[in-house]
């Protein structure tokens, strides 16, 4: 069977993913579950055409030298698809991810109020963060769609791959794909300062250069988005660190207390109506609270603060999940799978909540 017309039927059927791979059948993931297609096994031959399929000649002579490459490939009238094609086994294997052309507002998403007011932000650091599939790309396309839809200021973004694509509005986007617009993301956020952004939007954090730059351009008047594969908002502080050597410490916390705007952590669960997935994210801001635990490098603080300030939108991840199962969008047990302490999550479901003494709070 074609690709194309296997990725057809992967829209139809809302799958997430399409796994092709030599001896097995083409395979969909739906919901988290792994479902194959009612198909003979692949063989290296069909795999090779389907990735030929995908590929131009330049990435094709790429790929056959490195081995390995990431794309998104379009089919009109169907959609696009983030694309990683490797070798295994000797054989040629890809995995492809569904990316809705449409992007979403936040309510659709089913993101907090905040983010709006995060979106607007004039200068710093906002951190999206979360493991593999939690939805941070999809995020990150809601804030720019919102950025476009309420400021008038010129955004950049460096992606590998472009996974969503935005048209003018209010602002003006240029959108740069790293292998066809930037040979990589250190050539290309090198030179987007000098670009005149107001916006830059970083597609990863992936390694302390990135980072640097990312965090010198929020310093210097710029709203800096990126995302990292953490799990939680602590990890991705600790992550944000540990790029550096443990002498450089102080510093850094002392630029992060200076130019954070925000970390969001997203988890994606699956909706009680069965009708897809809706994210449970945790949220620290910069209050004076949190700049001062970080600056002062008393970071096992931070999440009693962010439990304590759900006036000024912070939330922690057990806090988003009760608020999911009282709206009813997810049941109790899928809560619990979610959370990092489900015995803390049982105790926040009968509004008992401890601080890092294990107190109760209120009493």
């Amino acid at each position: 069977m074609e690709i194309d017309k296997l990725l057809k039927i992967m829209v139809e059927k809302k799958a997430s993913d399409l796994h092709l791979k030599v001896g097995s059948p083409p395979t969909m993931r739906i919901q988290d579950e792994l479902v194959p297609f009612d198909l003979p096994p692949l063989t290296p031959e069909d795999t090779e055409g389907m990735a030929f399929r995908v590929l131009s000649e330049e990435r094709k002579n790429f790929f056959l030298r490195q081995r390995e490459i990431d794309l998104a490939y379009s089919l009109p009238g169907v959609g696009r698809f983030r694309t990683n094609i490797f070798r295994q086994r000797d054989t040629i294997a890809l995995a492809m991810r569904w990316v809705s052309t449409e992007v979403l507002s936040f309510e659709e998403l089913h993101l907090p109020p905040v983010f709006k007011q995060l979106s607007l932000a004039p200068r710093g650091f906002i951190l999206i963060a979360g493991t593999t599939s939690s939805g941070k790309s999809t995020t990150q396309a809601a804030i720019i769609n919102y950025i476009n839809q309420q400021r008038r200021c010129r955004i950049i973004t460096v992606e590998d791959p472009i996974e969503f694509l935005h048209k003018d509005n209010l602002s003006m986007i240029s959108q740069r794909e790293v292998g066809i617009d930037t040979e990589s993301f250190s050539t290309a956020i090198h030179q987007v300062v000098r670009q005149d952004p107001d916006v830059i939007l970083i597609g990863e954090m992936r390694d302390v250069e990135t980072f640097s730059v990312a965090l010198s351009a929020s310093e210097t008047g710029h709203l800096v988005i990126s995302t990292l594969h953490t799990a939680d908002v602590m990890q991705s502080i600790d992550r944000l660190l540990d790029f550096f050597p443990s002498a450089q410490h102080g510093q850094i916390r002392s630029l992060l207390s200076l130019n954070l705007r925000a970390v969001v952590c997203q988890r994606l669960l699956s909706r009680a109506d069965g009708k897809g997935r809706v994210p449970a994210v945790e949220v620290m801001l910069s209050s004076p609270t949190v700049v001062k635990l970080i600056r002062e490098n008393r970071m096992h603080k931070i999440p009693v603060a962010i439990q304590n300030a759900g006036r000024e939108g912070m939330q922690t991840f057990n806090q988003a999940l009760v608020k999911l199962v009282q709206e009813k969008m997810v049941t109790e047990e899928e809560a619990l799978a979610s959370s990092s302490n489900p015995e803390a999550l049982r105790m926040n479901f009968q509004g008992i909540y401890l601080d890092e003494e294990r107190t109760i709070l209120g009493e």
